[in-house]
This record gives C-alpha cells, sequence and structure tokens, in this order.
C-alpha cells in the first residue's frame, strides 16, 4: 500500500507530463498510476479489435468503387499488420515484459499508437485520392469516428489518445490540404487539437476517480478485515437497535454473552435484555436509567459502564454506541460494540479497597481518613458549626509486639479495631493511621463536652484486658484531641494539633487524654530549637559531668563509687534539665554519641579516684542495642586504663520490653568482661523477675519512690523493699536504695538490710573537682 493511501489523502491534481509518461507525478506514486493506465490497456483490448473491423469495412466500401484494388489492398494490409502489432503487444506480458507498467513501455505504447493513428489518417490523402468529394468526406468522417473512440477507449491511457489523435490528425489535414480545401484542413486541426485536449482531462478525471476508488477499496476492505477481527476475538461483541431500541442484529458474541440464541435476542427490547428483573419492576440501576435516555434522546455514548443481570448474575458492560441515519437523515436506530468488563470492576473495587482500607482491621485508613476529615471541615465551615479529631496511641503495645511477637500484637490491633467499631456512633469515623495509631473523625463536635466523653469512652473500652493467643493482655490508649475550625482550619493543621494533644498525652504518663492547647504550639517549637542546639552541644564543649557519691549503709561515710550525671549548660536555655533534653537526644538519635562520652569522660575521671572507687554510668536502650557499643566500652577502658571492674553500667526495667532479646545478649558480653551491672528504678517498671535468672546483676537500685512511701509508713512500699532485699540476699545480689534524704530515712534503710545508700543526705551531684576533694587528692583531669 503507498503512502498515500495509506494516509487515505488524495492529490487534487495530475500534470499532463505526468499522465503522459514524461514526468513523475506528485502525490501518488509512479507505478501506481502506471498500474492503472496499464489495467485501462488490458481490458479494452476486444473492443479496439472491433471497432478497427467496423471503421475498416466502412472506409473500403466507401472507396471500393473509386480507388484502384492494389491501393485498397495496400492499405488493408497496413492497417492489418498494424492491428496485429498493438493487440499482440497488449497480453499480459506484451508491453509489460517484468510484470510491472514502467515509462518506457508507455512510450512504446504511444509509438505504436501513433502508427496505427497514421494509418487511419494516411486513408484520406491515399485513398481519397482517387475519388471526389463524397468519397472524401465519407473516408474523413470514419477517421473522425476513430479519433473519438480511440480519446473513449483509454481514458486513463493518454499517451495512446494522444498519440493516435495526433497522428490521425496529421494525415487528415495533409489530405485537405492535398485537394486545397484550407478551411476543411484547418477544421480538421482544431477538432483534432480539441479532442486531445479532451483527451488529457479525461485521463485526469479517470485516473482520480481510479485512485479514489482503490482508496474507498482499501478502506472497505480493511474495515471487513477489523470486524471480523473484533468479532472472532472472543473480547467484545457488536450490537444494533432499530427505532424502537429493540435488538434487530445481535452477533453470536452478543448472544454469547446474554447466554441466549441469536435468534431469541432479536426483537428484544435492548434495556429488557440486560435489565433482568429490574425491567418487571421498572427500579432500574441510576447507570441504567443513564443508558435508556440517551437511547431516547438518540445520542451517541462512550465506554458507559452498565450492571447487567443475566439468569439472576450480576454482571458489568461497557457499552459504546452511536445512532445510524439514513441517507435522508431519518433515524435508524444505533449500532455499538460492548465488552464484559466485571472481572476489571470487580479488582478495581478491590484494589480501591485497599486503597481507602486498611488491610489488618478492615478500619478505614489513612486516606480515607484524611478525605472524610476534609469533608467534616467543610461542612462544619458551611453549616458554622464545629468537628472534631481524635489521635489514638496504644500504650505498652510494643510491648507486646517485643515479648510475644508480631502475630499476637497484629491479632490484638484487630481486637482493637472491633471494640472501636462497636462504640462508634453516626456521628464518627474511626479508622487506623499505621502501626499502633488509630484515630477518630468527629462530624459535629459543636458541644464542648462531647469530645471528652468520647475520648473516656474510648481509653474505658480499650483497656480492658484482651485474650489473645491464651494470653491476657493489658494495653491501655492515649488519646488527643483536636476541634476544627478552631484548632486547624485545614487537614494538616488540625492532624498536628491533634497530634500534639496526643504527645502531651504521652509524656503524662499514658492512658489519659488531653485537648489541644495553644502553648502547645509553643512546646513543640521550643522541642524543636532545643533539639537544634542539643546537635551542636558536644562539638561546643557543652555538656559536663556531676557525681553523686554511693555510700556504704552499715556506717554511712565509707564511700565506694560515684553515679555519673550529665548535665547541659546551653547559652540560649541555660542549664536544661536531664528529664527534659534526654528524650529530645534519644528521639533525635543523638544519645549513641552524648552515651559514648559520658562513658569516656567518667572513665578518664574515675582513673584519678583511689582505685577502691567505681564509676557508674547509666546507659540507655538505643544505646546498649546500638552495633557498636559493646567495642565502644572496650576501647574506652583502653584508652583510659580503668579496670573493667570499677565500671558499673546502669541499664533500667524498659531495656527488656524494647529489643529484650539483644539486651540480655549485651548485658551478658559486657559482664563476661568484667564490667559491674546494675538494674536502676528496680519494681517501677515492666516484670523483670525473668531476666534476673538470666542475667547476673551486681546491684539493683531500689528507686526512689518506695523509699519515700516506706518512710511516710506505707504498707506497700515497705513490703516492696523488705522483698526486693530479701530476693537480691538470695541471689548475692547487692542492694542501694536511693533518694535517701534525712536521718530517719537512713535509719529505715539500715534495718531494711540495703548494703548501700544514695541521696541527697550524703551528698548532692557535684562536679568533679569536688569529688577529688572528698579524697583530699590533687587533680590533673583529662577531657574526653
Amino acid at each position: 500500500m503507498s503512502k498515500q493511501e495509506s494516509s487515505g489523502d488524495l492529490p487534487r491534481d495530475i500534470s499532463a507530463k505526468a499522465l503522459l509518461g514524461f514526468d513523475a507525478p506528485s502525490g501518488i506514486e509512479t507505478a501506481q498510476l502506471f498500474e492503472i493506465q496499464a489495467r485501462s490497456l488490458r481490458d479494452r483490448s476486444g473492443a479496439q479489435l472491433a471497432a478497427t473491423v467496423i471503421s475498416g469495412a466502412l472506409i473500403v466500401a466507401i472507396a471500393f468503387d473509386t480507388a484502384p484494388y492494389w491501393a485498397l489492398a495496400a492499405w488493408v494490409a497496413a492497417l492489418i499488420g498494424c492491428s496485429v502489432l498493438i493487440l499482440s503487444r497488449r497480453s499480459p506480458l506484451g508491453y509489460f515484459e517484468s510484470g510491472q507498467a514502467r515509462q518506457r513501455d508507455f512510450l512504446l505504447i504511444g509509438r505504436h499508437s501513433a502508427i496505427g493513428g497514421a494509418v487511419w489518417g494516411a486513408a484520406l490523402p491515399f485513398l481519397g485520392s482517387f475519388g471526389a468529394m463524397p468519397q472524401w468526406l465519407g473516408i474523413w468522417s470514419v477517421n473522425l469516428a476513430m479519433m473519438v473512440f480511440a480519446s473513449l477507449l483509454l481514458p486513463s491511457l493518454p499517451i495512446a489518445g494522444t498519440a493516435f489523435v495526433a497522428a490521425a490528425t496529421m494525415g487528415g489535414v495533409a489530405g485537405w490540404l492535398v485537394n486545397g480545401e484550407i478551411y476543411l484542413a484547418l477544421a480538421s486541426a482544431a477538432l483534432g487539437g480539441l479532442m486531445a485536449v479532451g483527451v488529457l482531462r479525461s485521463a485526469k478525471a479517470q485516473v482520480l476517480y481510479e485512485l479514489a476508488s482503490n482508496v474507498l477499496h482499501e478502506k472497505s476492505e480493511t474495515v471487513s478485515l477489523l470486524l471480523r477481527e473484533f468479532e472472532d476475538s472472543g473480547a467484545d461483541w457488536l450490537w444494533q437497535t432499530d427505532t424502537s431500541r429493540c435488538v434487530s442484529h445481535a452477533s453470536p458474541r452478543f448472544a454469547f454473552a446474554l447466554e441466549a440464541e441469536p435468534k431469541a435476542i432479536e426483537g428484544q427490547p435492548l434495556l429488557k435484555l440486560i435489565a433482568g428483573d429490574a425491567w418487571d419492576t421498572g427500579r432500574y440501576p441510576e447507570a441504567l436509567h443513564d443508558l435508556a435516555d440517551r437511547l431516547k434522546r438518540r445520542e451517541a455514548f462512550s465506554n458507559l459502564i452498565v450492571p447487567v443481570t443475566i439468569n439472576g448474575v450480576r454482571r458489568w458492560w461497557e457499552l459504546s454506541a452511536s445512532p445510524r441515519h439514513a441517507e435522508n437523515g431519518s433515524f435508524l436506530g444505533f449500532r455499538g460494540v460492548g465488552s464484559d468488563v466485571t472481572e476489571q470492576r470487580e479488582s478495581a473495587e478491590k484494589i480501591s479497597h485497599l486503597a481507602r482500607f486498611d488491610t489488618l482491621t478492615g478500619l478505614p485508613n489513612r486516606l480515607q481518613l484524611t478525605e472524610a476529615l476534609g469533608q467534616v471541615l467543610a461542612d462544619a465551615d458551611q453549616w458554622r458549626r464545629r468537628c472534631g479529631f481524635m489521635m489514638i496511641d496504644l500504650d505498652r503495645f510494643k510491648a507486646v509486639n517485643d515479648t510475644l511477637g508480631h502475630p499476637v500484637g497484629d491479632r490484638l490491633l484487630a481486637q482493637v479495631a472491633k471494640r472501636l467499631k462497636m462504640i462508634m456512633s453516626a456521628n464518627e469515623l474511626c479508622g487506623r493511621l499505621g502501626g499502633d495509631e488509630f484515630a477518630v473523625v468527629l462530624k459535629d463536635a459543636s458541644d464542648s463536652t462531647y469530645v471528652a466523653r468520647v475520648a473516656k469512652k474510648i481509653i474505658e473500652t480499650l483497656s480492658k484486658p484482651y485474650e489473645v493467643d491464651q494470653n491476657t493482655l493489658y494495653i491501655g490508649a492515649s488519646v488527643g484531641s483536636a476541634v476544627g475550625p478552631v484548632d486547624g482550619r485545614t487537614v494538616e493543621l488540625l492532624m498536628r494539633s491533634a497530634d500534639l494533644a496526643l504527645y502531651r498525652s504521652k509524656d503524662d504518663g499514658g492512658n489519659t487524654h488531653h485537648s489541644y492547647q495553644h502553648k502547645l504550639h509553643a512546646s513543640a517549637e521550643e522541642r524543636r530549637v532545643l533539639e537544634f542546639e542539643l546537635r551542636n552541644a558536644l562539638e561546643r564543649n557543652q555538656f559536663h559531668l556531676e557525681y553523686q557519691p554511693v555510700v556504704e549503709a552499715d556506717d554511712g561515710h565509707g564511700i565506694t563509687g560515684f553515679e555519673a550525671l550529665l548535665r547541659w549548660n546551653n547559652p540560649k536555655f541555660g542549664n536544661v534539665s536531664p528529664a527534659k533534653f534526654v528524650p529530645v537526644a534519644e528521639e533525635a538519635r543523638l544519645i549513641v554519641p552524648i552515651g559514648a562520652w559520658v562513658l569516656r569522660q567518667a572513665c578518664s575521671d574515675a582513673m584519678q579516684w583511689p582505685e577502691t572507687i567505681k564509676v557508674a554510668v547509666n546507659v540507655s536502650v538505643d544505646q546498649l542495642t546500638s552495633p557498636a557499643f559493646v567495642e565502644t566500652v572496650v576501647q574506652v577502658l583502653h584508652d583510659t586504663g580503668l579496670p573493667a571492674w570499677r565500671l558499673e553500667i546502669e541499664v533500667t526495667e524498659s531495656i527488656f520490653v524494647r529489643d529484650g532479646g539483644l539486651a540480655v545478649q549485651v548485658l551478658d558480653r559486657l559482664r563476661k568482661l568484667g564490667i559491674k551491672l546494675s538494674l536502676d528504678d528496680f519494681g517501677t517498671g515492666y516484670s523483670s523477675l525473668g531476666y534476673l535468672s538470666n542475667i547476673r546483676f551486681d546491684t539493683i537500685k531500689v528507686d526512689r519512690s518506695f523509699v519515700t512511701g516506706a518512710a511516710k509508713a506505707k504498707p506497700e512500699c515497705i513490703a516492696i523493699i523488705r522483698a526486693v532485699v530479701a530476693m537480691a540476699d538470695a541471689l548475692d545480689i547487692a542492694t542501694t536504695a536511693e533518694g535517701v534524704e534525712n536521718e530517719q530515712e537512713l535509719q529505715m534503710i539500715q534495718q531494711f538490710g540495703c548494703d548501700k545508700i544514695q541521696g541527697y543526705y550524703f551528698g548532692r551531684p557535684m562536679v568533679f573537682l569536688d569529688a577529688c576533694a572528698l579524697f583530699g587528692l590533687p587533680t590533673r583531669r583529662e577531657v574526653g
């Protein structure tokens, strides 16, 4: 197929030179033009032979009485020879020996046509010269008839027609001039010229017609092929309706989709076939109403998704159609295509559900919650009311995950989600943000006490015990809430406000609810600036250590060691409390480098004290579980020269909640190096009794809260201290009582049998120089 045909564009004009074969055509390929011209040559050979015989017989009859026999015989012989030459070359391979039409083939055709025209033109001067004017006019008339015939015989091959007409015209002009008829010679020349022009114009029109027919034929074949492929593909089908919207043509694929025979479908209303029971009840789905309206308004439609009920089974079809019109513009019906998209729609719905719902709990996910919050914010702004957003974080959930495994944690989350859904009203939408964080969107929160009531209900419901895989689990819930548009006019601002309120609830120990207050933003900003300052504190030497002495409980005077306490003096914030900056350092992942500095400085300082004095360094869970912690401790001991037994690593019970298995391994490696281990704040955290059998602690520190409570004669605090001391004695573990501040507490602790005491009564945290002064030692401090 040529480029012109493939594009569907036709040339508007073809030059005379191109038609005659003297120049390449513009807009089409030369081979295509030659093929059209060659086809006309092959198709009209029989007509030319008949015309030659009839016209030749007429000339012989006209000149028979006047011309001598030898003249007639000579002309007839020339005519027969020329005809044989031309007709013999018009076989399929006569002029086109290569099987394809070429330019030189058409030039040969022109020469042969000119020879034929010359033979016919010679009849007038040759045979007419023997007769009178009637013979002249008769022969000329036959000549003119042959010229007209030649111009009509090969309309798309002007090289043959113009060559024949030109040669015949020259013979006629010569004949009239020989006879002295100048006007008739001029008339003959004029007629010949007009015929030549007519041949060219006719050829141009014929060739353009042939080109258009070729393009139309190619397109028709292409459309037929596509339709056959379309119906044979098995994916889509064709359908057609009449003016009454009844099926007038049902393809086999269409009938198969309807699970019926084509004959049973034709003549049935299209809507009846696809509506199922809805056809009788008249309760159409909205999509079918849309289809019915478009068919009624005779509007084209594309990719219209409609529900189809076939033998009681719901399917989904995609339909496209256009109205059909007759030549006079009258409406004939619709013709369209359809396909079953049930699987694609179900997949799309499943994907949409996965995109908007949490797979673990089945609750709306973050995307759907933010969309819902955006809508209630818009409604609140429109109707001048308030909406709410609550963020929920599960307390102690990480302990469940780390101790019992993620599968148990996942099942626990599913139960939490079930409880949340049970207490939600029509005014509330709960969902899961991720991890152990949930959220609730409150459509109308105009009642000032409503949010607090919902938060209380959530905390009470989620704090009840759970039964998961024969484990009774206790968790809590911290809730932070914000009211829009007061606490935020956008989704992002309102969620941030609720998050800040949740952070406040977590800071207060959890299992409580806080609503957003504007000062929380200030606290968050202060925390951000604090983190920024903290990142440069090490480089700027803003940290220093203070030491609190630990003494023997028997006499209250013998110092056995010091606990190293980190202090931060910042130019912007002044002296910052560890309780304030240590959590920030842990969140910002700065606690590991800071802790390494503390360890090195404390060991270096301890080398200035007597050889019997130990130094205790607090280690966070992030430090303990960092990959190179043990190597760091070994390197510090090597660099400072401090014996391993003089270093005591203090950890809290929280390490067993987070990464408990790894913590046990690290502590075991430290103990094998000879480093002492101390368990701080014993009894205030999570159950550590199981770990005491796996880890050999050297010291257990009784928390200050129990010491204070025992001094106030609280029975439970007294019982706890006695139990801890008894258990430690049985395990050969020393005990240290923290927070002893007066003589009464000292005597009480001595009665309980604690081995060591630490508190303000014996000494407040002091700088390194003051600690050295307790031993009367000169100092030459090395800064680590």
